[in-house]
Protein backbone atom coordinates (compact mmCIF):
# COMPACT_ATOMS: atom_id res chain seq x y z
CA UNK A 1 0.00 0.00 0.00
CA UNK A 2 2.93 2.30 0.89
CA UNK A 3 4.50 1.62 -2.18
CA UNK A 4 1.55 2.46 -4.07
CA UNK A 5 1.21 5.66 -2.90
CA UNK A 6 4.47 6.48 -2.67
CA UNK A 7 4.62 5.81 -6.91
CA UNK A 8 1.22 7.83 -7.16
CA UNK A 9 2.70 11.13 -5.43
CA UNK A 10 5.92 10.68 -7.59
CA UNK A 11 3.63 10.92 -10.33
CA UNK A 12 1.29 13.79 -9.37
CA UNK A 13 4.39 16.16 -8.67
CA UNK A 14 6.72 15.19 -10.90
CA UNK A 15 9.89 15.32 -8.74
CA UNK A 16 11.43 12.89 -10.03
CA UNK A 17 11.60 14.73 -13.47
CA UNK A 18 14.91 17.26 -14.30
CA UNK A 19 13.52 21.18 -12.94
CA UNK A 20 11.28 23.44 -15.20
CA UNK A 21 12.52 26.71 -16.94
CA UNK A 22 9.49 28.67 -16.43
CA UNK A 23 7.78 29.70 -19.53
CA UNK A 24 4.72 31.68 -20.43
CA UNK A 25 3.76 32.40 -24.29
CA UNK A 26 1.34 34.17 -26.19
CA UNK A 27 -0.35 31.04 -27.58
CA UNK A 28 -1.77 30.81 -23.88
CA UNK A 29 -4.42 33.29 -25.10
CA UNK A 30 -5.60 30.77 -27.44
CA UNK A 31 -7.11 28.76 -24.33
CA UNK A 32 -11.01 29.36 -23.73
CA UNK A 33 -12.45 28.40 -20.28
CA UNK A 34 -16.09 28.70 -21.40
CA UNK A 35 -18.29 28.88 -24.78
CA UNK A 36 -19.23 26.76 -27.26
CA UNK A 37 -16.86 23.63 -28.15
CA UNK A 38 -14.14 24.17 -25.18
CA UNK A 39 -12.12 21.22 -25.24
CA UNK A 40 -11.51 18.97 -22.13
CA UNK A 41 -8.06 19.55 -22.35
CA UNK A 42 -8.92 23.44 -21.71
CA UNK A 43 -11.37 22.47 -19.13
CA UNK A 44 -8.86 21.20 -17.47
CA UNK A 45 -6.25 24.21 -17.30
CA UNK A 46 -3.84 22.39 -20.34
CA UNK A 47 -3.50 18.86 -17.89
CA UNK A 48 -5.72 16.31 -19.53
CA UNK A 49 -6.50 14.79 -22.81
CA UNK A 50 -10.25 13.17 -23.47
CA UNK A 51 -10.30 9.08 -23.92
CA UNK A 52 -11.70 7.66 -27.10
CA UNK A 53 -15.08 8.02 -25.92
CA UNK A 54 -14.75 11.71 -25.36
CA UNK A 55 -13.12 12.38 -28.22
CA UNK A 56 -15.09 10.89 -31.02
CA UNK A 57 -18.03 13.20 -29.07
CA UNK A 58 -16.46 15.99 -29.78
CA UNK A 59 -15.75 15.12 -33.39
CA UNK A 60 -19.04 14.49 -33.62
CA UNK A 61 -20.11 18.27 -31.97
CA UNK A 62 -17.79 19.79 -34.03
CA UNK A 63 -19.32 18.43 -37.47
CA UNK A 64 -22.73 19.41 -35.70
CA UNK A 65 -21.56 23.21 -35.25
CA UNK A 66 -19.96 23.48 -38.32
CA UNK A 67 -21.80 20.75 -41.10
CA UNK A 68 -20.71 22.90 -44.26
CA UNK A 69 -17.28 22.89 -43.36
CA UNK A 70 -16.89 19.26 -41.59
CA UNK A 71 -17.30 16.02 -42.29
CA UNK A 72 -16.43 12.87 -40.56
CA UNK A 73 -15.26 9.72 -41.82
CA UNK A 74 -14.26 6.13 -40.91
CA UNK A 75 -10.90 5.20 -42.76
CA UNK A 76 -10.33 2.31 -41.17
CA UNK A 77 -10.54 -0.32 -38.22
CA UNK A 78 -8.81 -1.44 -35.34
CA UNK A 79 -7.82 -5.04 -34.41
CA UNK A 80 -9.80 -4.50 -31.47
CA UNK A 81 -12.64 -3.13 -33.59
CA UNK A 82 -12.39 0.75 -32.51
CA UNK A 83 -13.10 3.05 -35.45
CA UNK A 84 -10.23 5.10 -36.70
CA UNK A 85 -11.62 8.44 -37.52
CA UNK A 86 -10.53 11.55 -39.86
CA UNK A 87 -12.24 15.11 -40.16
CA UNK A 88 -12.23 16.72 -43.28
CA UNK A 89 -12.42 20.49 -43.23
CA UNK A 90 -12.78 22.15 -46.28
CA UNK A 91 -15.04 25.39 -47.60
CA UNK A 92 -18.03 24.92 -49.20
CA UNK A 93 -18.95 21.33 -48.51
CA UNK A 94 -16.15 20.15 -50.98
CA UNK A 95 -15.47 16.80 -48.72
CA UNK A 96 -14.71 14.33 -51.86
CA UNK A 97 -11.32 13.62 -52.70
CA UNK A 98 -11.84 15.22 -56.40
CA UNK A 99 -13.44 18.15 -55.27
CA UNK A 100 -10.42 18.60 -52.95
CA UNK A 101 -8.10 18.25 -55.67
CA UNK A 102 -9.80 20.62 -58.17
CA UNK A 103 -10.14 23.70 -55.72
CA UNK A 104 -7.30 25.60 -56.48
CA UNK A 105 -5.97 24.63 -52.48
CA UNK A 106 -3.16 22.42 -50.82
CA UNK A 107 -4.49 19.76 -48.95
CA UNK A 108 -3.14 18.92 -45.65
CA UNK A 109 -2.86 16.04 -43.61
CA UNK A 110 -2.04 16.20 -39.55
CA UNK A 111 -1.63 13.04 -38.33
CA UNK A 112 -1.76 12.31 -34.02
CA UNK A 113 -1.76 9.97 -31.79
CA UNK A 114 0.65 7.31 -33.70
CA UNK A 115 2.14 6.55 -30.47
CA UNK A 116 -1.00 7.29 -28.50
CA UNK A 117 0.79 8.55 -25.38
CA UNK A 118 2.33 11.32 -27.36
CA UNK A 119 -1.25 12.63 -28.17
CA UNK A 120 -0.38 16.50 -28.46
CA UNK A 121 -1.61 16.88 -32.27
CA UNK A 122 -4.93 15.62 -31.07
CA UNK A 123 -5.48 18.18 -28.47
CA UNK A 124 -4.25 21.25 -30.65
CA UNK A 125 -5.98 20.23 -33.71
CA UNK A 126 -9.44 20.29 -31.47
CA UNK A 127 -8.63 23.59 -30.72
CA UNK A 128 -7.83 24.90 -34.40
CA UNK A 129 -10.88 23.62 -35.74
CA UNK A 130 -13.09 24.50 -32.90
CA UNK A 131 -11.76 27.97 -33.90
CA UNK A 132 -12.64 27.56 -37.38
CA UNK A 133 -15.91 26.29 -36.48
CA UNK A 134 -16.76 29.54 -34.12
CA UNK A 135 -15.66 31.96 -36.51
CA UNK A 136 -12.35 32.67 -35.18
CA UNK A 137 -10.51 31.79 -37.92
CA UNK A 138 -12.19 31.97 -40.85
CA UNK A 139 -9.11 32.73 -42.71
CA UNK A 140 -7.88 28.64 -42.34
CA UNK A 141 -10.18 27.05 -45.06
CA UNK A 142 -9.67 30.19 -47.52
CA UNK A 143 -5.77 28.86 -47.44
CA UNK A 144 -5.71 25.47 -47.44
CA UNK A 145 -7.79 21.68 -46.97
CA UNK A 146 -7.66 20.02 -43.67
CA UNK A 147 -7.22 15.88 -43.41
CA UNK A 148 -7.13 15.47 -39.56
CA UNK A 149 -6.99 12.64 -37.84
CA UNK A 150 -7.19 12.89 -33.92
CA UNK A 151 -6.19 9.36 -32.82
CA UNK A 152 -4.00 7.01 -35.08
CA UNK A 153 -3.51 4.46 -32.42
CA UNK A 154 -7.26 3.99 -31.25
CA UNK A 155 -6.25 0.81 -29.26
CA UNK A 156 -3.31 1.87 -27.71
CA UNK A 157 -5.04 5.01 -26.99
CA UNK A 158 -7.64 3.46 -24.12
CA UNK A 159 -4.60 1.55 -22.39
CA UNK A 160 -4.61 4.62 -20.38
CA UNK A 161 -2.37 5.25 -17.38
CA UNK A 162 -0.79 7.64 -15.50
CA UNK A 163 2.54 5.83 -15.82
CA UNK A 164 2.96 5.08 -19.31
CA UNK A 165 5.64 7.51 -20.21
CA UNK A 166 8.35 8.06 -16.85
CA UNK A 167 10.32 10.96 -18.56
CA UNK A 168 7.16 12.53 -20.13
CA UNK A 169 5.29 15.61 -18.44
CA UNK A 170 1.59 14.85 -18.89
CA UNK A 171 -1.31 14.95 -19.79
CA UNK A 172 -1.72 13.09 -16.54
CA UNK A 173 -3.50 10.38 -17.78
CA UNK A 174 -2.12 8.83 -21.32
CA UNK A 175 -1.98 6.12 -23.64
CA UNK A 176 0.16 3.78 -24.70
CA UNK A 177 3.20 3.65 -27.57
CA UNK A 178 2.22 0.27 -29.39
CA UNK A 179 -1.27 -1.02 -30.90
CA UNK A 180 -3.53 -4.01 -29.31
CA UNK A 181 -0.66 -6.42 -30.48
CA UNK A 182 2.05 -4.78 -29.48
CA UNK A 183 3.11 -3.51 -32.78
CA UNK A 184 4.23 -0.10 -32.77
CA UNK A 185 2.80 1.59 -35.80
CA UNK A 186 5.46 4.05 -36.53
CA UNK A 187 7.86 0.94 -37.58
CA UNK A 188 5.12 -0.31 -40.48
CA UNK A 189 5.25 1.60 -43.06
CA UNK A 190 6.96 -0.63 -45.35
CA UNK A 191 5.38 -4.38 -43.73
CA UNK A 192 1.96 -3.09 -43.39
CA UNK A 193 1.17 -5.33 -40.94
CA UNK A 194 -1.47 -3.27 -38.89
CA UNK A 195 -4.86 -1.62 -39.84
CA UNK A 196 -4.37 1.47 -38.67
CA UNK A 197 -1.36 2.40 -41.23
CA UNK A 198 -3.02 0.33 -44.11
CA UNK A 199 -5.90 3.51 -43.48
CA UNK A 200 -3.37 5.98 -43.43
CA UNK A 201 -1.65 4.91 -46.92
CA UNK A 202 -5.15 4.59 -48.42
CA UNK A 203 -5.97 8.27 -47.15
CA UNK A 204 -2.74 9.57 -49.09
CA UNK A 205 -3.89 7.28 -52.52
CA UNK A 206 -7.05 8.95 -52.63
CA UNK A 207 -6.72 12.50 -51.29
CA UNK A 208 -3.01 12.64 -52.31
CA UNK A 209 -2.78 15.76 -49.64
CA UNK A 210 0.19 17.91 -50.60
CA UNK A 211 1.98 17.70 -47.38
CA UNK A 212 1.68 15.34 -44.52
CA UNK A 213 2.61 16.13 -40.96
CA UNK A 214 3.13 13.51 -37.99
CA UNK A 215 2.97 14.83 -34.70
CA UNK A 216 5.30 12.90 -31.84
CA UNK A 217 6.38 13.43 -28.67
CA UNK A 218 10.64 12.81 -28.42
CA UNK A 219 12.33 11.25 -25.60
CA UNK A 220 15.87 11.94 -24.63
CA UNK A 221 17.70 14.51 -23.34
CA UNK A 222 16.71 18.10 -21.63
CA UNK A 223 17.35 21.08 -23.91
CA UNK A 224 15.39 24.66 -24.29
CA UNK A 225 13.50 23.87 -27.79
CA UNK A 226 9.88 22.80 -27.05
CA UNK A 227 9.21 21.86 -30.27
CA UNK A 228 11.40 20.05 -32.94
CA UNK A 229 10.72 19.11 -36.07
CA UNK A 230 12.37 17.65 -39.48
CA UNK A 231 12.49 16.54 -42.50
CA UNK A 232 15.40 13.92 -44.28
CA UNK A 233 18.02 16.60 -44.87
CA UNK A 234 18.81 17.41 -48.42
CA UNK A 235 22.15 16.23 -48.56
CA UNK A 236 20.76 12.66 -47.35
CA UNK A 237 17.49 12.36 -48.87
CA UNK A 238 16.20 10.62 -51.97
CA UNK A 239 13.79 14.01 -52.45
CA UNK A 240 16.25 16.75 -52.54
CA UNK A 241 14.24 19.04 -54.36
CA UNK A 242 11.63 18.93 -52.17
CA UNK A 243 13.81 18.58 -48.74
CA UNK A 244 15.30 22.15 -49.54
CA UNK A 245 11.92 23.46 -50.70
CA UNK A 246 10.94 22.47 -46.99
CA UNK A 247 14.40 24.08 -45.40
CA UNK A 248 14.32 26.97 -47.84
CA UNK A 249 10.58 28.12 -47.84
CA UNK A 250 8.79 26.19 -45.14
CA UNK A 251 11.58 26.55 -42.21
CA UNK A 252 11.43 30.38 -41.75
CA UNK A 253 7.92 30.76 -41.73
CA UNK A 254 7.02 28.23 -39.46
CA UNK A 255 10.37 28.99 -37.06
CA UNK A 256 8.64 32.15 -37.34
CA UNK A 257 5.11 31.75 -35.82
CA UNK A 258 6.73 29.85 -33.45
CA UNK A 259 8.86 32.58 -32.12
CA UNK A 260 6.63 34.76 -31.92
CA UNK A 261 3.81 33.02 -30.43
CA UNK A 262 6.74 32.42 -27.51
CA UNK A 263 7.76 28.65 -28.11
CA UNK A 264 10.98 27.63 -29.10
CA UNK A 265 11.54 25.87 -32.42
CA UNK A 266 14.63 23.30 -32.67
CA UNK A 267 15.73 20.99 -34.88
CA UNK A 268 15.18 17.01 -35.43
CA UNK A 269 18.27 15.99 -33.72
CA UNK A 270 19.30 13.91 -30.96
CA UNK A 271 22.24 13.06 -28.35
CA UNK A 272 24.85 10.53 -29.21
CA UNK A 273 25.73 9.78 -25.48
CA UNK A 274 22.50 10.81 -23.02
CA UNK A 275 24.53 10.62 -20.50
CA UNK A 276 27.21 13.38 -21.79
CA UNK A 277 26.24 16.09 -24.03
CA UNK A 278 28.78 17.74 -25.10
CA UNK A 279 29.76 14.15 -27.03
CA UNK A 280 27.88 15.70 -29.69
CA UNK A 281 24.16 14.95 -31.75
CA UNK A 282 23.09 12.42 -33.86
CA UNK A 283 21.92 12.99 -36.98
CA UNK A 284 19.01 11.01 -37.68
CA UNK A 285 18.09 10.02 -41.53
CA UNK A 286 14.49 8.44 -41.57
CA UNK A 287 14.43 4.76 -43.56
CA UNK A 288 11.20 3.83 -44.79
CA UNK A 289 9.59 2.31 -41.96
CA UNK A 290 9.19 5.63 -40.49
CA UNK A 291 6.44 8.11 -41.91
CA UNK A 292 8.79 10.66 -42.82
CA UNK A 293 11.08 8.30 -44.36
CA UNK A 294 8.56 6.55 -45.71
CA UNK A 295 7.41 10.02 -47.06
CA UNK A 296 10.82 11.25 -48.30
CA UNK A 297 11.37 7.88 -50.72
CA UNK A 298 7.35 8.40 -52.07
CA UNK A 299 8.01 12.28 -52.76
CA UNK A 300 5.61 13.16 -50.70
CA UNK A 301 6.58 16.19 -48.77
CA UNK A 302 6.47 14.90 -44.83
CA UNK A 303 7.27 17.01 -41.65
CA UNK A 304 7.83 14.73 -38.31
CA UNK A 305 7.30 16.73 -35.30
CA UNK A 306 9.16 15.67 -32.00
CA UNK A 307 7.86 18.06 -29.08
CA UNK A 308 10.32 18.13 -26.33
CA UNK A 309 9.01 15.67 -23.58
CA UNK A 310 10.23 17.30 -20.29
CA UNK A 311 8.43 20.34 -21.09
CA UNK A 312 4.24 20.90 -19.94
CA UNK A 313 1.42 19.22 -21.80
CA UNK A 314 0.08 22.54 -21.94
CA UNK A 315 3.42 24.22 -23.25
CA UNK A 316 3.84 21.15 -25.75
CA UNK A 317 0.10 21.67 -27.30
CA UNK A 318 -0.24 25.35 -27.66
CA UNK A 319 3.19 24.97 -29.40
CA UNK A 320 1.80 22.36 -31.76
CA UNK A 321 -0.78 24.72 -32.22
CA UNK A 322 1.56 27.34 -33.26
CA UNK A 323 3.17 25.38 -35.59
CA UNK A 324 0.04 23.92 -37.38
CA UNK A 325 -0.52 27.77 -38.19
CA UNK A 326 2.73 28.45 -39.50
CA UNK A 327 2.79 25.15 -41.74
CA UNK A 328 -0.66 26.54 -42.98
CA UNK A 329 0.71 30.00 -44.17
CA UNK A 330 3.72 28.39 -45.08
CA UNK A 331 2.00 25.84 -47.52
CA UNK A 332 -0.42 28.89 -48.80
CA UNK A 333 1.83 30.88 -49.89
CA UNK A 334 4.84 28.26 -51.33
CA UNK A 335 1.89 25.29 -52.82
CA UNK A 336 3.29 25.89 -56.28
CA UNK A 337 6.56 25.83 -55.31
CA UNK A 338 6.49 22.75 -53.25
CA UNK A 339 3.87 21.06 -56.35
CA UNK A 340 6.80 21.77 -58.48
CA UNK A 341 9.60 20.10 -56.44
CA UNK A 342 7.03 17.18 -56.00
CA UNK A 343 6.30 16.76 -60.11
CA UNK A 344 10.82 17.06 -60.47
CA UNK A 345 11.24 14.14 -57.78
CA UNK A 346 8.62 12.20 -59.04
CA UNK A 347 9.96 12.39 -62.89
CA UNK A 348 13.72 10.69 -61.38
CA UNK A 349 14.64 7.51 -60.50
CA UNK A 350 18.62 6.99 -60.46
CA UNK A 351 20.64 4.69 -61.63
CA UNK A 352 22.32 3.63 -58.23
CA UNK A 353 19.69 4.01 -54.98
CA UNK A 354 21.16 4.29 -51.07
CA UNK A 355 19.14 1.99 -49.26
CA UNK A 356 21.73 2.22 -46.24
CA UNK A 357 23.41 4.61 -44.59
CA UNK A 358 26.06 5.22 -41.55
CA UNK A 359 26.92 8.07 -39.53
CA UNK A 360 29.74 10.08 -41.09
CA UNK A 361 33.31 10.22 -39.26
CA UNK A 362 33.47 13.77 -40.48
CA UNK A 363 32.04 16.28 -38.39
CA UNK A 364 29.61 19.31 -39.05
CA UNK A 365 28.80 21.88 -35.72
CA UNK A 366 25.67 23.63 -34.64
CA UNK A 367 24.96 26.27 -32.24
CA UNK A 368 22.53 24.54 -29.78
CA UNK A 369 20.10 25.82 -26.70
CA UNK A 370 20.72 23.27 -24.16
CA UNK A 371 20.49 22.95 -20.48
CA UNK A 372 23.16 23.10 -17.77
CA UNK A 373 23.76 19.16 -16.70
CA UNK A 374 26.15 18.28 -14.06
CA UNK A 375 27.49 14.39 -14.46
CA UNK A 376 27.52 12.28 -11.17
CA UNK A 377 28.60 8.33 -10.18
CA UNK A 378 25.56 6.47 -9.74
CA UNK A 379 25.45 3.62 -7.35
CA UNK A 380 22.41 2.40 -8.92
CA UNK A 381 23.60 1.82 -12.46
CA UNK A 382 27.01 1.39 -11.62
CA UNK A 383 27.88 4.17 -14.18
CA UNK A 384 28.02 7.97 -14.56
CA UNK A 385 24.93 9.69 -15.38
CA UNK A 386 23.44 13.34 -16.37
CA UNK A 387 21.63 15.46 -13.99
CA UNK A 388 19.39 18.33 -15.62
CA UNK A 389 19.74 21.77 -13.54
CA UNK A 390 16.97 23.94 -15.57
CA UNK A 391 19.14 26.26 -16.31
CA UNK A 392 19.93 27.52 -20.18
CA UNK A 393 23.38 26.76 -21.49
CA UNK A 394 23.57 27.47 -25.06
CA UNK A 395 26.41 25.90 -27.30
CA UNK A 396 28.04 27.71 -29.60
CA UNK A 397 29.58 25.21 -31.94
CA UNK A 398 28.44 21.58 -30.75
CA UNK A 399 29.55 18.54 -33.07
CA UNK A 400 26.57 16.69 -34.95
CA UNK A 401 27.35 13.67 -36.43
CA UNK A 402 24.74 12.54 -39.55
CA UNK A 403 24.11 9.69 -41.00
CA UNK A 404 24.83 10.85 -44.49
CA UNK A 405 27.94 8.36 -45.83
CA UNK A 406 26.10 5.31 -47.81
CA UNK A 407 26.84 2.23 -46.21
CA UNK A 408 24.58 0.42 -49.08
CA UNK A 409 23.86 1.20 -52.67
CA UNK A 410 22.39 -0.85 -54.95
CA UNK A 411 22.24 -0.88 -59.04
CA UNK A 412 18.31 0.16 -60.03
CA UNK A 413 16.94 -2.42 -62.39
CA UNK A 414 14.63 -1.41 -65.34
CA UNK A 415 11.80 -3.51 -63.62
CA UNK A 416 10.72 -6.21 -60.88
CA UNK A 417 8.72 -9.33 -62.15
CA UNK A 418 7.00 -10.59 -59.07
CA UNK A 419 5.33 -14.26 -59.90
CA UNK A 420 1.75 -14.88 -59.62
CA UNK A 421 1.58 -17.01 -56.54
CA UNK A 422 2.78 -13.69 -54.27
CA UNK A 423 -0.12 -11.39 -54.86
CA UNK A 424 -0.73 -10.56 -51.55
CA UNK A 425 2.66 -8.26 -51.96
CA UNK A 426 0.97 -7.10 -54.77
CA UNK A 427 -1.79 -5.60 -53.02
CA UNK A 428 0.86 -4.39 -50.35
CA UNK A 429 2.62 -2.35 -53.26
CA UNK A 430 -0.68 -1.14 -54.74
CA UNK A 431 -1.48 0.22 -50.93
CA UNK A 432 2.07 1.77 -50.71
CA UNK A 433 1.08 3.85 -54.44
CA UNK A 434 3.44 1.54 -56.67
CA UNK A 435 2.20 0.67 -59.89
CA UNK A 436 1.81 -3.02 -60.43
CA UNK A 437 0.68 -4.10 -63.97
CA UNK A 438 0.19 -8.00 -65.22
CA UNK A 439 2.87 -9.46 -68.09
CA UNK A 440 1.51 -9.84 -71.21
CA UNK A 441 4.41 -10.25 -73.20
CA UNK A 442 7.99 -10.74 -72.78
CA UNK A 443 10.10 -8.08 -72.17
CA UNK A 444 12.97 -7.45 -73.78
CA UNK A 445 15.37 -7.67 -70.89
CA UNK A 446 18.30 -9.33 -69.14
CA UNK A 447 16.78 -11.00 -66.26
CA UNK A 448 18.70 -11.95 -63.37
CA UNK A 449 18.22 -13.47 -59.98
CA UNK A 450 19.21 -13.26 -56.42
CA UNK A 451 21.09 -15.89 -54.92
CA UNK A 452 21.19 -16.09 -51.18
CA UNK A 453 25.06 -16.57 -50.43
CA UNK A 454 25.35 -16.11 -46.66
CA UNK A 455 22.20 -15.53 -44.25
CA UNK A 456 21.21 -14.61 -40.44
CA UNK A 457 17.74 -14.64 -38.53
CA UNK A 458 17.73 -12.10 -36.25
CA UNK A 459 17.81 -13.75 -32.38
CA UNK A 460 14.96 -12.17 -31.10
CA UNK A 461 11.12 -11.17 -33.07
CA UNK A 462 10.97 -7.54 -34.14
CA UNK A 463 7.84 -5.75 -34.65
CA UNK A 464 6.66 -9.34 -34.18
CA UNK A 465 8.58 -10.17 -37.27
CA UNK A 466 11.95 -12.56 -37.29
CA UNK A 467 13.88 -10.16 -39.41
CA UNK A 468 16.85 -11.67 -42.07
CA UNK A 469 20.08 -10.67 -43.51
CA UNK A 470 21.77 -12.09 -46.56
CA UNK A 471 24.33 -11.47 -48.91
CA UNK A 472 23.61 -12.18 -52.79
CA UNK A 473 25.11 -13.07 -55.86
CA UNK A 474 23.18 -12.65 -59.19
CA UNK A 475 22.52 -14.98 -62.08
CA UNK A 476 21.75 -14.23 -65.61
CA UNK A 477 19.09 -16.58 -66.26
CA UNK A 478 16.88 -17.57 -69.21
CA UNK A 479 13.24 -17.13 -68.69
CA UNK A 480 10.54 -18.39 -71.83
CA UNK A 481 7.51 -17.06 -70.09
CA UNK A 482 6.98 -14.77 -67.35
CA UNK A 483 2.54 -15.80 -67.84
CA UNK A 484 0.81 -14.46 -65.13
CA UNK A 485 3.10 -12.73 -63.38
CA UNK A 486 3.73 -8.99 -62.61
CA UNK A 487 5.64 -6.17 -63.11
CA UNK A 488 7.02 -3.18 -61.17
CA UNK A 489 8.61 -0.66 -63.55
CA UNK A 490 11.20 1.77 -61.26
CA UNK A 491 10.59 4.57 -63.79
CA UNK A 492 7.83 5.55 -62.20
CA UNK A 493 6.87 8.51 -59.42
CA UNK A 494 6.89 5.98 -56.48
CA UNK A 495 10.17 4.27 -57.99
CA UNK A 496 12.94 4.70 -54.96
CA UNK A 497 10.22 3.18 -53.05
CA UNK A 498 9.80 0.45 -54.92
CA UNK A 499 13.31 -0.52 -54.67
CA UNK A 500 13.15 -0.18 -51.20
CA UNK A 501 10.32 -2.33 -51.58
CA UNK A 502 11.69 -5.22 -53.63
CA UNK A 503 14.92 -5.01 -53.62
CA UNK A 504 16.51 -8.09 -51.05
CA UNK A 505 19.51 -5.81 -49.57
CA UNK A 506 17.64 -2.90 -48.82
CA UNK A 507 17.01 -2.77 -44.84
CA UNK A 508 13.01 -2.35 -45.10
CA UNK A 509 12.92 -4.21 -48.22
CA UNK A 510 9.85 -7.49 -47.73
CA UNK A 511 12.70 -10.02 -48.18
CA UNK A 512 14.69 -8.73 -44.98
CA UNK A 513 10.85 -8.25 -42.96
CA UNK A 514 10.56 -12.06 -43.60
CA UNK A 515 7.81 -12.64 -46.31
CA UNK A 516 10.34 -15.00 -48.35
CA UNK A 517 11.47 -16.77 -45.02
CA UNK A 518 10.49 -19.93 -46.95
CA UNK A 519 13.16 -20.57 -49.44
CA UNK A 520 15.47 -21.00 -46.27
CA UNK A 521 13.32 -24.17 -46.29
CA UNK A 522 14.53 -27.18 -47.80
CA UNK A 523 11.21 -29.94 -48.20
CA UNK A 524 13.14 -32.31 -50.05
CA UNK A 525 15.43 -34.99 -49.20
CA UNK A 526 18.16 -37.43 -50.25
CA UNK A 527 19.51 -40.59 -48.77
CA UNK A 528 22.98 -41.42 -48.97
CA UNK A 529 22.25 -44.95 -50.16
CA UNK A 530 20.83 -43.31 -53.43
CA UNK A 531 23.16 -40.31 -53.91
CA UNK A 532 26.56 -42.43 -53.63
CA UNK A 533 25.94 -44.42 -56.23
CA UNK A 534 24.37 -41.67 -58.07
CA UNK A 535 27.47 -38.83 -57.29
CA UNK A 536 29.93 -41.74 -58.64
CA UNK A 537 28.12 -41.57 -62.10
CA UNK A 538 27.77 -38.17 -62.08
CA UNK A 539 31.83 -37.53 -61.60
CA UNK A 540 32.36 -40.34 -64.16
CA UNK A 541 30.23 -38.43 -66.90
CA UNK A 542 31.75 -34.75 -66.02
CA UNK A 543 35.84 -35.43 -65.38
CA UNK A 544 35.69 -30.99 -64.58
CA UNK A 545 33.53 -31.29 -61.95
CA UNK A 546 35.34 -34.32 -60.95
CA UNK A 547 38.08 -32.16 -60.60
CA UNK A 548 36.44 -29.23 -58.88
CA UNK A 549 35.03 -31.94 -56.39
CA UNK A 550 39.26 -33.96 -55.62
CA UNK A 551 40.11 -30.59 -55.33
CA UNK A 552 37.85 -28.92 -52.47
CA UNK A 553 38.81 -32.46 -50.68
CA UNK A 554 42.77 -31.64 -51.29
CA UNK A 555 42.22 -28.20 -50.18
CA UNK A 556 39.83 -27.73 -47.59
CA UNK A 557 40.12 -30.02 -44.42
CA UNK A 558 36.74 -28.74 -43.00
CA UNK A 559 35.09 -29.80 -46.16
CA UNK A 560 37.08 -32.64 -46.35
CA UNK A 561 36.22 -34.48 -42.83
CA UNK A 562 32.59 -33.28 -42.86
CA UNK A 563 30.95 -35.99 -44.94
CA UNK A 564 27.36 -34.16 -44.51
CA UNK A 565 29.57 -31.04 -46.70
CA UNK A 566 30.58 -33.68 -49.28
CA UNK A 567 27.62 -35.09 -49.56
CA UNK A 568 25.77 -31.91 -49.91
CA UNK A 569 28.12 -30.78 -52.45
CA UNK A 570 27.82 -33.53 -54.57
CA UNK A 571 23.72 -33.36 -54.52
CA UNK A 572 23.58 -29.56 -55.12
CA UNK A 573 25.11 -31.19 -59.07
CA UNK A 574 22.51 -33.11 -59.39
CA UNK A 575 19.19 -32.22 -61.12
CA UNK A 576 17.39 -33.36 -58.32
CA UNK A 577 18.40 -31.19 -56.24
CA UNK A 578 15.62 -27.81 -55.32
CA UNK A 579 16.22 -25.24 -57.85
CA UNK A 580 14.18 -22.95 -55.79
CA UNK A 581 16.29 -23.02 -52.56
CA UNK A 582 18.14 -20.03 -51.19
CA UNK A 583 16.32 -18.23 -54.62
CA UNK A 584 14.84 -14.64 -54.59
CA UNK A 585 11.71 -15.45 -56.32
CA UNK A 586 11.21 -11.85 -57.40
CA UNK A 587 13.51 -11.76 -60.61
CA UNK A 588 14.93 -8.32 -61.82
CA UNK A 589 15.41 -6.84 -65.32
CA UNK A 590 17.82 -4.47 -66.67
CA UNK A 591 18.51 -3.29 -70.08
CA UNK A 592 20.83 -5.35 -72.72
CA UNK A 593 23.84 -3.98 -73.80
Amino acid sequence: MFATLFMMTMAATESHLPPLIEWHGKTEALMQQEGPLTTAFELSGGLDSPDYEETMLFVDRLVAANPTQFQKVVIGTSDAGREVVMLIASEHSQFSSAMLKNNNKPTLLIQAGIHAGEIDGKDAGFMLLRDIATGKRRDILSKVNLLFIPILNVDGHERRNEFNRINQRGPRIMGFRTNAKNLNLNRDYTKLDTPEIRSVLKVINEFQPSLYIDVHVTDGADYQYDVTYGFNPEFASESPAISRVLDESFKPMIDNKLEEEGHIPGPLIFAMNKRDFKEGLAGWVATPRFSNGWGDLKSLPTILVENHSLKPYKQRVLGTYAFIDGVISALSQHQDELATAVKNEHAFVPAKLVVERKYAKQLDYVSFKGVEYTRFDSALSGTTEAKYLGKPLNYEKLPVYWQKEASKVVEVPNSFFIPPVYRDLVEKLELQGVEVTPITEMPNVVVKQGIVEQYEFDKAPFEGRFRVSATFSYNTVSIDSLQGWFEVKTQQGAGELAVHLLHPEAPDSFFQWGEFNTIFQRTEYVENYALEPYARMLLKDNPNLALEFDSLVREDKAFAKDPEKRMEWLYKHTPFYDDAYLKYPILMGFNKE
